[in-house]
Protein backbone atom coordinates (compact mmCIF):
# COMPACT_ATOMS: atom_id res chain seq x y z
CA UNK A 1 0.00 0.00 0.00
CA UNK A 2 1.22 3.47 -0.88
CA UNK A 3 0.19 6.89 0.36
CA UNK A 4 0.10 10.10 -1.63
CA UNK A 5 -0.96 13.65 -0.93
CA UNK A 6 -1.66 15.10 -4.37
CA UNK A 7 -5.07 14.39 -5.90
CA UNK A 8 -5.42 13.49 -9.56
CA UNK A 9 -8.52 13.77 -11.74
CA UNK A 10 -9.31 10.06 -11.42
CA UNK A 11 -9.70 10.60 -7.67
CA UNK A 12 -13.03 12.34 -8.22
CA UNK A 13 -14.50 9.06 -9.46
CA UNK A 14 -12.76 7.04 -6.72
CA UNK A 15 -14.02 9.37 -3.98
CA UNK A 16 -17.56 9.28 -5.41
CA UNK A 17 -17.49 5.48 -5.37
CA UNK A 18 -16.06 5.21 -1.84
CA UNK A 19 -18.58 7.66 -0.39
CA UNK A 20 -21.54 6.07 -2.19
CA UNK A 21 -20.58 2.52 -1.23
CA UNK A 22 -19.88 3.41 2.39
CA UNK A 23 -23.57 3.69 3.22
CA UNK A 24 -22.86 6.67 5.49
CA UNK A 25 -23.29 9.64 3.19
CA UNK A 26 -26.35 10.95 1.37
CA UNK A 27 -26.20 12.16 -2.22
CA UNK A 28 -25.62 15.80 -1.26
CA UNK A 29 -22.74 14.84 1.04
CA UNK A 30 -21.23 12.68 -1.69
CA UNK A 31 -21.33 15.63 -4.10
CA UNK A 32 -19.58 17.82 -1.53
CA UNK A 33 -16.83 15.23 -1.08
CA UNK A 34 -16.18 15.10 -4.82
CA UNK A 35 -16.37 18.90 -5.16
CA UNK A 36 -13.51 19.33 -2.65
CA UNK A 37 -11.25 17.16 -4.81
CA UNK A 38 -12.26 19.21 -7.86
CA UNK A 39 -11.63 22.48 -6.02
CA UNK A 40 -8.16 21.34 -4.99
CA UNK A 41 -7.35 20.29 -8.56
CA UNK A 42 -8.50 23.66 -9.90
CA UNK A 43 -7.04 25.95 -7.22
CA UNK A 44 -4.14 23.99 -5.76
CA UNK A 45 -3.13 24.79 -2.19
CA UNK A 46 -5.07 28.07 -2.35
CA UNK A 47 -8.20 25.95 -1.92
CA UNK A 48 -6.99 25.12 1.62
CA UNK A 49 -8.10 21.51 1.05
CA UNK A 50 -5.41 18.89 1.54
CA UNK A 51 -5.60 15.15 0.98
CA UNK A 52 -4.10 11.83 1.88
CA UNK A 53 -4.85 8.83 -0.34
CA UNK A 54 -4.14 5.15 0.37
CA UNK A 55 -3.86 2.99 -2.72
CA UNK A 56 -2.73 -0.36 -4.10
CA UNK A 57 -1.57 0.11 -7.65
CA UNK A 58 -4.16 2.38 -9.27
CA UNK A 59 -6.94 1.38 -6.80
CA UNK A 60 -7.76 4.05 -4.20
CA UNK A 61 -8.60 2.24 -0.95
CA UNK A 62 -9.44 5.27 1.15
CA UNK A 63 -8.73 8.93 1.68
CA UNK A 64 -8.81 11.90 4.00
CA UNK A 65 -9.53 15.55 3.30
CA UNK A 66 -8.50 18.22 5.77
CA UNK A 67 -7.47 21.85 6.00
CA UNK A 68 -6.47 24.69 8.27
CA UNK A 69 -9.30 26.43 10.09
CA UNK A 70 -9.41 30.07 8.91
CA UNK A 71 -8.78 32.56 11.70
CA UNK A 72 -6.79 30.10 13.82
CA UNK A 73 -3.03 29.70 14.17
CA UNK A 74 -2.54 25.96 14.61
CA UNK A 75 -5.93 24.28 14.20
CA UNK A 76 -7.09 21.98 11.41
CA UNK A 77 -10.40 20.36 10.51
CA UNK A 78 -10.55 16.77 9.31
CA UNK A 79 -13.40 17.07 6.83
CA UNK A 80 -13.49 13.53 5.48
CA UNK A 81 -12.07 10.11 6.23
CA UNK A 82 -13.47 7.17 4.30
CA UNK A 83 -12.28 3.71 3.31
CA UNK A 84 -13.81 1.57 0.57
CA UNK A 85 -16.03 -1.00 2.36
CA UNK A 86 -14.16 -3.84 0.62
CA UNK A 87 -10.99 -2.76 2.45
CA UNK A 88 -12.36 -1.82 5.86
CA UNK A 89 -11.22 -3.49 9.10
CA UNK A 90 -7.68 -3.89 7.74
CA UNK A 91 -6.15 -0.90 9.54
CA UNK A 92 -6.23 1.37 6.50
CA UNK A 93 -8.31 4.04 8.22
CA UNK A 94 -5.89 4.18 11.14
CA UNK A 95 -2.90 4.43 8.81
CA UNK A 96 -4.61 7.17 6.82
CA UNK A 97 -5.30 9.06 10.04
CA UNK A 98 -1.66 8.72 11.14
CA UNK A 99 -0.43 9.95 7.76
CA UNK A 100 -2.86 12.87 7.93
CA UNK A 101 -1.79 13.82 11.46
CA UNK A 102 1.87 13.74 10.38
CA UNK A 103 1.10 15.91 7.35
CA UNK A 104 -0.75 18.41 9.57
CA UNK A 105 2.13 18.48 12.04
CA UNK A 106 4.61 19.15 9.20
CA UNK A 107 2.43 22.11 8.23
CA UNK A 108 2.63 23.50 11.77
CA UNK A 109 -0.72 22.22 13.01
CA UNK A 110 -1.14 21.41 16.69
CA UNK A 111 -4.82 20.51 16.99
CA UNK A 112 -7.22 18.54 14.81
CA UNK A 113 -10.99 18.86 15.06
CA UNK A 114 -13.45 16.30 13.73
CA UNK A 115 -17.22 16.61 13.69
CA UNK A 116 -19.61 13.71 13.36
CA UNK A 117 -23.21 12.74 13.96
CA UNK A 118 -24.66 11.31 17.17
CA UNK A 119 -26.78 8.81 15.19
CA UNK A 120 -26.19 5.15 16.06
CA UNK A 121 -24.97 4.53 12.50
CA UNK A 122 -21.87 6.54 13.44
CA UNK A 123 -21.04 4.63 16.64
CA UNK A 124 -18.18 2.72 14.90
CA UNK A 125 -16.86 6.06 13.61
CA UNK A 126 -16.91 7.59 17.08
CA UNK A 127 -15.19 4.51 18.54
CA UNK A 128 -12.53 4.80 15.83
CA UNK A 129 -11.81 8.40 16.83
CA UNK A 130 -11.52 7.62 20.54
CA UNK A 131 -9.26 4.61 19.84
CA UNK A 132 -6.94 6.99 18.01
CA UNK A 133 -6.69 9.49 20.85
CA UNK A 134 -9.48 11.93 20.00
CA UNK A 135 -11.55 13.33 22.87
CA UNK A 136 -15.21 14.33 22.68
CA UNK A 137 -15.06 18.02 23.47
CA UNK A 138 -18.45 19.35 22.43
CA UNK A 139 -22.02 18.48 21.52
CA UNK A 140 -24.55 20.66 19.72
CA UNK A 141 -28.07 19.36 20.23
CA UNK A 142 -30.29 18.78 17.19
CA UNK A 143 -27.62 20.28 14.92
CA UNK A 144 -28.20 18.11 11.84
CA UNK A 145 -31.85 17.29 12.54
CA UNK A 146 -34.08 16.74 15.56
CA UNK A 147 -32.38 14.03 17.61
CA UNK A 148 -29.18 14.18 15.55
CA UNK A 149 -26.51 16.08 17.46
CA UNK A 150 -23.19 17.33 16.15
CA UNK A 151 -20.31 15.83 18.15
CA UNK A 152 -16.93 17.56 18.12
CA UNK A 153 -13.77 15.55 18.73
CA UNK A 154 -10.30 17.01 19.18
CA UNK A 155 -6.72 15.81 19.39
CA UNK A 156 -3.72 17.98 20.10
CA UNK A 157 0.01 17.68 20.64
Amino acid sequence: MQFREQPIYEDMEAVASILKNSGFFNEEEQEVGVSLVRERLEQGEKSLYFFQFAQEGAQVLGYTCFGPIPGTRFSYDLYWIAVDPAYQRQGIGGLLLQQTEAQIERRGGKRIYIETSSQSLYLPTRSFYTRHGYILEGQLKDYYAPGDDKLLYVKGW
